[in-house]
């Protein structure tokens, strides 16, 4: 692939805690000038990040192609609470439908016009934050960093860190050599 090292340095940097196992979702968007998205397509299609990390690839525009990367084990665990499946039910996600339908719904929210706040969920956040986001407008926050933080401050800060921790050590691992795909697996 062109460039690999430049789109493994971006992956890195946008979804480290998605990629290390730490968090479920991560959203990055890749400019399709500057990368060649079938050819990333093909990447995850042969799990060269592994059977853990998945894709799904929506386009919102021509130049620029939305990447939601997920942690497999970690998604399914976060779509299994009964409150999730519940709460995500009002933006027409069926409570018996497995990971890949509800994924697939997502990606056909992210195709409307107006932007899908219930992909919080998809995303880790906590499900009090993502309903604080949404019944406020994404107003009246108590912090904001990695999203707005509606409930637990001190849990969010903590997470925050270890985000960021997560996102330098993957970097640096990065820069010293190593590639993603055997910092991932």
């Amino acid at each position: 692939m062109q460039d690999t090292k430049k789109l493994e340095n971006v992956l890195a940097f946008h979804a480290a805690p998605t990629l290390m196992g730490m968090k479920c979702g991560s959203l990055p968007t890749l400019s399709a000038e500057e990368f060649d998205i079938d050819e990333l397509s093909q990447l995850f299609a042969e799990s060269y990040f592994g059977s853990r990390i998945g894709a799904r690839f929506i386009s919102r525009c021509s130049h620029r192609t939305i990447i939601y990367l997920y942690d497999k084990y970690l998604l399914e665990a976060v779509l299994s609470d009964k409150a999730v499946r519940v709460f995500l039910f009002g933006y027409g996600y069926d409570v018996s439908w497995d990971t890949d339908q509800c994924l697939d719904r997502l990606c056909e929210r992210l195709s409307e016009k107006d932007f899908p706040h219930e992909i919080g969920v998809f995303l880790g956040y906590p499900l009090e934050d993502v309903k604080g986001f949404i019944a406020n407008c994404g107003q009246k926050c108590k912090l904001c960093g990695v999203w707005k933080v509606y409930g637990d401050v001190e849990r969010a800060k903590e997470l925050f860190e270890c985000y960021r921790q997560c996102r330098t050590k993957l970097c640096r691992e990065l820069a010293q050599g190593r590639s993603l795909q055997v910092c991932v697996a």
